[in-house]
């Protein structure tokens, strides 16, 4: 690979980690054709990006990258593949769900909204982490919750809502 073919490499790996927000490292050596195959089939269904680097070449994106990667850049021993998603958590499903059936791929470490995360032993702790769509999914249904316990409470009263009408208007009064 030529000085400039590196330097190509190096700024279009930086423009990919300047465009992620969800950046995970992992180790997938050791899979054979048909289990790489299976788990980039895996990664395209869960709209997440794979990609295999040179360590060096990504510890020199992330160098010029305007991100703190803080320690992730320690981890950049052996095979690394990097693995971009919209969504903070679809990496980590993708590896826990493959691990069903392999010992790899193995997370090395990852970039999450600018939250760093080291080492295998966080893969649950990322599989966890809610979308922003989950999380304002799950405010909305609490700000929904408590209009639809009056709507049913005025419902299931029925009759009674002249009273609480009345009741209402003497209170203003």
């Amino acid at each position: 690979m030529t000085r400039e073919e590196k330097s190509q490499v190096i700024e279009d790996l930086t423009a990919q980690l300047a465009d992620n927000a969800n950046i995970y490292l992992a180790d997938i050596s050791g899979l054979n054709a048909t289990d790489t195959s299976n788990l980039r089939r895996a990664c395209f269904k869960a709209n997440v990006q794979l990609a295999v680097v040179k360590n060096t070449l990504l510890a020199k994106a992330m160098e010029a990258s305007e991100k703190d990667f803080g320690d992730l850049p320690t981890t950049l021993k052996g095979n690394t593949s990097v693995l971009y998603s919209e969504t903070g958590n679809a990496p980590a499903k993708v590896i826990k769900n493959f691990r069903k059936k392999s010992e790899k791929p193995l997370l090395k470490g990852a970039f999450i909204e600018e939250a760093i995360y080291i080492g295998d032993q966080q893969l649950d702790a990322l599989v966890e982490i809610k979308s922003k769509e989950e999380v304002i999914g799950d405010i909305i249904g609490l700000l929904q919750s408590p209009a639809k316990n009056v709507i049913s409470a005025l419902q299931s009263s029925g009759g009674k809502l002249a009273g609480i009408i009345k009741t209402l208007s003497e209170k203003e009064g």
